[in-house]
């Protein structure tokens, strides 16, 4: 019986259209979709072809995910595992991959587009700005998951970087508090809810109002806080990539 590597893939954030292509191709490919149900939405699922089985693993723990991969791949299915965004981030996928090494399962990873940059899409910015931000820092604040002490909210805030914030939409009024020691209380900031779901929301507001804008619009989870001198006033600083008289190996200066 010939035996397919499972599929690790990343749905995207949300939109059944901002999957790869690569990952389309595998669930429509796919005997046994095992996908995180309290984020991947339906819709995305419809690339599944009609023979496919479907599985949640919203109320699963570790074990019981890896033993249904597991029983489905030893059938001989095309198994994918469906992670909303990109795997590698927040996705607790190398746990998964190790059981599966314990088990000489093989598999493959198809990476996705993060809802950092959808967001980013949405807003229409640009993280990194010549003269403002050339970094781009993900994160969270440490909560019921703790973060390393060296990699608090506090001290990579510090660095006033461009900065998208996850899993934290619970704790607004912590990151508030954070972010007006940093980048000063009235220094604006975009909260984004579900991004690219029919429901999203987009909001800009300012650091000394981001809990209290949270809560009037009854966001406490799924949301992204987005932060940075992106968001700053706009600026004519241009990189110099395009700059007329910037030569390198495909142009000479004008």
């Amino acid at each position: 019986m010939k035996k397919y590597p499972i599929i690790f893939t990343g749905a995207g954030p949300g939109a059944p259209d901002l999957i790869t292509v690569r990952g389309m191709k595998a669930l429509e490919e796919a005997d046994y979709v095992l996908y995180a149900g309290s984020l991947v939405p339906e819709a995305v699922l419809t690339w599944a072809g009609d023979g496919a089985e479907k599985a949640s693993s919203a109320g699963m723990h570790l074990d019981e995910m890896v033993d249904a991969m597991a029983h489905a791949w030893d059938k001989g299915f095309r198994v994918v595992r469906l992670h909303t965004g990109d795997p590698s981030l927040y996705g607790a996928i190398a746990e998964q991959m190790m059981l599966l090494d314990q088990r000489e399962i093989p598999y493959e990873v198809i990476p996705g587009v993060t809802a950092a940059f959808a967001a980013a899409a949405a807003l229409k910015v640009e993280y990194t700005v010549p003269e403002q931000s050339q970094t781009l820092i993900f994160t969270r604040i440490s909560g019921r998951t703790p973060v390393p002490e060296k990699e608090s909210l506090e001290s990579l805030a510090a660095h006033k970087a461009s900065m998208a914030i996850y899993l934290s939409a619970g704790m607004a009024q912590q990151v508030q508090n954070i972010l007006a020691g940093t980048y000063g209380p009235q220094a604006p900031v975009a909260v984004a809810y579900r991004v690219s779901h029919p429901e999203e929301r987009i909001i800009v507001t300012r650091v000394d109002r981001l809990a209290e804008t949270m809560a009037e619009n009854g966001i406490n989870r799924l949301a992204l806080i987005i932060v940075g001198p992106f968001l700053e006033t706009e600026t004519d600083a241009r990189s110099l990539l395009y700059d007329r008289a910037f030569a390198h190996g495909y142009r000479n200066k004008a």
